[in-house]
């Protein structure tokens, strides 16, 4: 069981928002190679504030004008889902979608108190905060420290200045740098930062320096993702207006190319599509998603899962919040078919190390799908783009630059 407690912060009207914060591969053709690698979204205001949304991350909410309001619904639907819990243990703790590491101590400190109350939380849990690298100071490591939260997952994004000035981050290069050594002071080993390729700014020679710069600090985990601009965005508005330099799909290919053999050479695993970690050091959260684990999400556009029905709140702060007050948890369900399941299943496996086991799809979907799987998966082996081991399939790396496309031919319609 994983219960995720994550938001997205400080979003203006003018960020579009993928509400669902899943990646939709279900239309991408095997040709559209850049944009099968896992994306993040650039979000710009004037006021040098940013929201990063993680699209593979199920569980998103929004700070309204309100936090305290909206942070005492998030506890009363915390404990109003207590009965979905069954007695399981909770394994980890996610605090991310947005920049959760701005909330005020009273507000975390009030939800990791209902969390631990409502639900039996196990003393080996991962337990995660997102934060933008000006928000790690003494104050907050000690804080978030005796709070139990044993891992950080930092927005880095680049360490260098230039590709932090497009990108419109408040931090610096050396802050960067410095905020990371910050946290080993206080005790967080377990760290993982976000990387950003495909930047104008940033040449290949440049993302290899980026690269070395991430192994000489051996940093356990990374996650790194192509820059997508986001239409109706202020970066969008530039780039139309021809302000700054557009994204370049073919560098931002080549620069996932060198990602993985740079990653493969310093003896990371790329065990999933925008995720490598030393041994023995898996985003165990992430890692749920993937591996089709049951969670539970709180706040707007909330998600959860349970292994057959998929949950999501109402992305609507106003709503939520009337909702909730109310005693209802403004809540839409999806009962996923037999179809549904199968084609997640190909969706998240083909992302990973691990790939996808015809045993596993006979045992889970039936014999029909086993059969579908195989026959279609024969023009992907021979072209090279997936490799056959006993009974499973995984990409090969240039297969990952067209992971989308594949599972998308590999969905049962």
């Amino acid at each position: 069981m994983i219960v995720a407690i994550c938001r997205e912060m400080e979003i203006r009207a003018s960020n579009h928002i993928n509400q669902q914060g899943i990646v939709n591969v279900q239309d991408q053709p095997a040709s559209k190679q850049i944009s099968d690698i896992e994306p993040t979204a650039v979000n710009q205001n004037n006021d040098n504030e940013y929201a990063h949304i993680k699209q593979l991350a199920d569980l998103e909410y929004t700070v309204s004008d309100q936090p305290g309001d909206l942070e005492s619904n998030e506890v009363k639907q915390t404990s109003d889902l207590k009965h979905n819990a069954l007695k399981q243990s909770i394994e980890t703790l996610y605090l991310g979608g947005g920049t959760p590491s701005l909330l005020e101590k009273h507000l975390l400190e009030k939800l990791f108190t209902t969390a631990y109350h409502n639900y039996n939380i196990s003393k080996d849990a991962e337990i995660t905060i997102e934060a933008n690298p000006d928000d790690i100071t003494d104050d907050n490591l000690q804080f978030w420290k005796q709070l139990g939260i044993n891992r950080l997952s930092i927005g880095i994004q680049s360490f260098r200045d230039e590709d932090l000035e497009y990108l419109n981050r408040v931090h610096s290069a050396q802050k960067a740098l410095s905020c990371i050594q910050l946290a080993r002071d206080h005790g967080f080993p377990d760290l993982t930062i976000d990387l950003i390729y495909g930047v104008p700014t940033l040449s290949n020679e440049q993302w290899i320096k980026n690269l070395e710069v991430f192994a000489g600090l051996s940093i356990p985990h990374l996650s790194a993702y192509a820059l997508t601009v986001e239409p109706r965005t202020p970066l969008s508005n530039l780039i139309e207006k021809g302000k700054v330099k557009p994204v370049d799909e073919k560098q931002a290919s080549e620069q996932f190319e060198i990602l993985m053999q740079f990653m493969h050479d310093h003896n990371y695993l790329h065990y999933e599509i925008s995720n490598f970690c030393l041994p023995g050091h898996f985003a165990r959260h992430n890692l749920s998603y993937w591996k089709g684990t049951t969670y539970l999400g709180f706040g707007p556009s909330a998600h959860s899962f349970n292994g057959s029905t998929r949950q999501w709140n109402v992305s609507s702060v106003s709503e939520y919040l009337s909702a909730i007050k109310n005693d209802v948890i403004p809540a839409e369900h999806e009962e996923l078919s037999i179809t549904n399941r199968y084609n997640e299943y190909v969706m998240t496996g083909l992302r990973t190390i691990w790939g996808c086991d015809t045993r596993e799809i006979s045992n889970q979907f039936g014999l029909q799908y086993e059969s579908y799987f195989s026959d279609q998966v024969v023009k992907w082996i021979n072209q090279s783009l997936i490799k056959r081991s006993d009974t499973k399939f995984v990409l090969t790396n240039q297969g990952k630059l067209l992971a989308d496309g594949i599972a998308s031919d590999l969905f049962y319609i």
